[in-house]
């Protein structure tokens, strides 16, 4: 395999392909971020993120038209030493794992690949995909070189964590293996050799135990404040000066593309067998039935009753809104009649957070934004996350 110094990110333009750009970009790859949203396109060559993403903007303004592109050119892909994918697995209506759709992408490909590159998967992928893709290159091409590197940085967080992380690296031969460790090793001190299906279901069970976590957490608080209780009390009384409890989690909404899907992928592969999985769903997803009973516990009917919810992207100090739970709460809402009005400190709103506060008869705290530390809430109000003063509860 040829010595690699043209990289192209397929879907680059995202949340897992920009962090990754940049960091190979600052290795001093020369690399191109192909994807189909001219608006992102547009936007990255003008130097600047279409999402927040903490350190990446200096980055971006100090690569971008020199070793970093953005294009809609799917040619260009016949340029590049290696091509990396980061279209992830998603899941149907009824949870089960849509392989097609990271299919249908590769197939758009291929006929402009050749047998050489490097081709690296990156995405969240079903156990059993990269050896069907790599089935699909030696059919398509008579050879296969492909990796599975998957992503494991914190949304937001990826520029800080992806050189502090260690790289998983899987394939099953020894070249594909040193080409896809030498481009990470530029960004890694350490790199993790595995099997493919081993590091498909690193990622699975990585995410799926931080869904279990915040469902633990999160059934415990509806189990204490169904009582009447305060949870948060129990909770210091746990978590105070006691080594074993240092990690638990307090509750939450816990949202976003990846936590719920991955556990659902994770179920699938067992044949519907991981019913720690299903229960975790059950969990995390009634919480904001569990959220708007109370409110209405505390305020009786909520029908004609103005209730502000605060926070709508799926986690603090943040612009993502993908399959935020907060969505949910404003459905449940909107079936109790109440008046709904929504605000986040990160989408364009026509009226004022101070405007709302004070037409608001009840208040739900969706997401706990920076924006509203400093909020002392004079109607009925339910925080799930404990990021209010104690004293105003």
């Amino acid at each position: 395999m040829q010595k690699i110094k043209n990289i192209c990110i397929i879907g680059g333009c995202g949340h897992v392909g920009i962090p990754l750009g940049l960091a190979l970009a600052k290795a001093c790859f020369n690399v191109t971020l192909i994807d189909i949203s001219e608006n992102a396109i547009n936007i990255i060559n003008k130097g600047i993120l279409p999402f927040i993403e903490e350190g990446a903007d200096e980055l971006l303004k100090a690569h971008i038209g020199k070793n970093l592109f953005a294009t809609n050119d799917a040619k260009k892909v016949s340029e590049q030493d290696a091509v990396i994918f980061v279209t992830g697995t998603p899941v149907d209506e009824h949870h089960n794992p849509e392989i097609k759709a990271v299919l249908q992408v590769i197939n758009l490909y291929i006929p402009l690949m050749n047998k050489e590159q490097l081709v690296i998967l990156r995405s969240t992928i079903f156990p059993g995909t990269t050896e069907v893709i790599s089935n699909l290159f030696n059919e398509k091409l008579g050879r296969s070189n492909v990796a599975f590197c998957p992503e494991r940085i914190l949304q937001g967080k990826g520029i800080e964590e992806i050189y502090k992380l260690p790289q998983i690296v899987a394939a099953e031969d020894d070249c594909t293996f040193e080409a896809a460790a030498l481009i990470f090793s530029e960004i890694s001190s350490k790199i993790i050799r595995l099997k493919s299906k081993e590091a498909e279901l690193v990622k699975l069970i990585t995410n799926t135990w931080r869904y279990l976590e915040f469902a633990a957490a999160n059934a415990f608080y509806m189990m204490v404040e169904n009582d009447g209780l305060d949870f948060y009390k129990v909770y210091d009384a746990i978590t105070d000066d006691y080594p074993r409890a240092k990690n638990f989690p307090k509750a939450g909404l816990a949202a976003g593309p990846c936590l719920f899907k991955d556990t659902m992928q994770l179920s699938a592969f067992y044949q519907n067998n991981f019913f720690l999985g299903q229960s975790a769903m059950l969990v995390n997803e009634g919480l904001p039935n569990f959220l708007v009973n109370q409110l209405e516990k505390k305020m009786g009917s909520l029908a004609g009753k103005i209730i502000v919810l605060l926070g709508m992207t799926f986690k603090a100090n943040n612009d993502d809104t993908r399959e935020s739970l907060s969505f949910k709460i404003k459905k449940l809402l909107e079936f109790k009649m109440a008046r709904i009005l929504t605000h986040d400190p990160y989408i364009p709103s026509s009226i004022t957070l101070d405007e709302m506060i004070a037409k608001a008869e009840g208040i739900i705290l969706g997401t706990p934004h920076k924006e509203y530390k400093n909020i002392t809430p004079e109607v009925p109000f339910i925080d799930c996350w404990d990021f209010w003063p104690r004293s105003t509860k």
